[in-house]
């Protein structure tokens, strides 16, 4: 396949609501051409798990910095003959890809998206969709109007331990409280470091996005607190706690630390679910625990599990790039579709503004106000599609 899926690419049925139909790329027995665009730390952990994935190649490599995306290739052991460059089109003629990784910085989100969807190309994206929810709503759009698929990859989500949870999570009923406790201390240096909300913005994003699955429920509103301990090496706020109402009436309770060494949680947090017929824990890497009204404490077995595929795709960012492709294969909707995750970037800036403001934020109203931003910003090609959700975000 080339850039620009014409007419022979089939056309899935996306999002609940909205209309997020998406190209297919047949396959025909070879690997899914991918062209990789950023080569920093991230980017070099995307190159690992493309050379270790039997389903898709490695097309080529964008970088600001050529000698970083030659250092890159190298390292994580590609063949240093794969084209690099400094411009995602003049690249992208040169060497045919079928679809684009971004993990570029989020503000450059917007501009290389926007760029791939109008190559014809569909586009799996480090979180955050975007550093904004306007721009967020106009990828979302830009997506629908050239019929292509836009993910995020949530790579939290791929746990086998997790899915496990989640299938058992029936047994408590009704839950009425979910917490989260997430304390670990990196020193990662870089655009983190410098960030005005590093915690809620760049690690929390994961807690709230995998809450939202575990409830299959969304943000109603948020009450967040954030502040810097006095060690922190950060810049700005690396400690928060936020309450969330969630549908069904449900509240999810963050609080967490990314500059606590000592007794830390692991990369996932440490979660608790309080149902009306009992309760579960997980610790965030093994199985997870559950006691009830009517049974004592029990552990999840994720290998006796017989759940969606995406149940089985793997860990980490390897299953959300295995999804990617099952999902350009087949046209089954992928769980970090472009729509879906809209409200997991809202519940992030809504945190962020409840911190700022010190008051309660209405999620609704945040979209609300979301969208009459990106209207007016649109292109002509995002505009119509915003305009059909009719002032309410699908």
């Amino acid at each position: 396949m080339n850039a620009g899926h014409g007419a022979d690419a089939g056309i899935a049925n996306g999002g609940d609501g909205a209309d997020a139909g998406f190209a297919t790329v047949p396959g025909d027995g070879a690997p899914l051409r991918v062209l990789v665009v950023g080569a920093g730390g991230m980017g070099r952990a995307w190159l690992r798990a493309v050379r270790e994935s039997d389903a898709v190649a490695l097309a080529g490599v964008v970088d600001l910095d050529t000698d970083r995306a030659a250092e890159a290739l190298a390292a994580t052991g590609h063949d240093e003959r794969v084209p690099v460059g400094t411009e995602l089109t003049e690249i992208a003629a040169g060497c045919a890809p079928d679809a684009v990784i971004d993990v570029t910085v989020p503000e450059a989100h917007l501009p290389v998206t926007l760029r791939a969807l109008a190559l014809g190309l569909p586009v799996l994206g480090e979180k955050p969709l975007a550093p904004t929810l306007p721009e967020g709503l106009r990828l979302a759009a830009a997506a629908e109007a050239a019929g292509q698929l836009f993910m995020v990859s949530q790579s939290r989500r791929y746990h086998p331990e997790l899915h496990a949870l989640r299938a058992a999570l029936p047994r408590l009923g009704r839950v009425g409280v979910a917490s989260t406790e997430f304390y670990v201390a990196p020193r990662f240096g870089g655009f983190r470091d410098a960030m005005a909300q590093p915690l809620l913005v760049d690690m929390a994003i994961h807690a709230f996005d995998t809450a939202r699955w575990l409830l299959d429920a969304e943000p109603v509103s948020v009450r967040c607190e954030s502040f810097n301990p006095a060690w922190s090496w950060y810049a700005g706020d690396a400690a928060a706690t936020a309450v969330f109402e969630m549908t069904g009436g449900a509240r999810y309770v963050y609080t967490g630390s990314w500059c606590s060494p000592g007794v830390e949680t692991s990369w996932n947090g440490r979660w608790r679910l309080s149902g009306e017929h009992g309760g579960a824990l997980w610790d965030g890497s093994g199985p997870a625990r559950f006691e009830t009204e009517t049974e004592t404490e029990t552990e999840t077995d994720a290998a006796a599990q017989t759940g969606p595929p995406e149940a089985g795709y793997g860990r980490g960012i390897a299953g959300a790039l295995a999804e990617f492709v099952a999902a350009l294969r087949t046209g089954r909707t992928p769980l970090g579709e472009v729509h879906q995750n809209l409200r997991t970037l809202a519940m992030v800036v809504a945190a962020v503004e409840s911190a700022e403001r010190d008051r309660r934020i209405a999620v609704d109203a945040l979209l609300a106000d979301a969208l009459e931003s990106a209207l007016a910003t649109a292109s002509d090609l995002e505009r119509p599609r915003l305009a059909a959700w009719n002032g309410r975000v699908p």
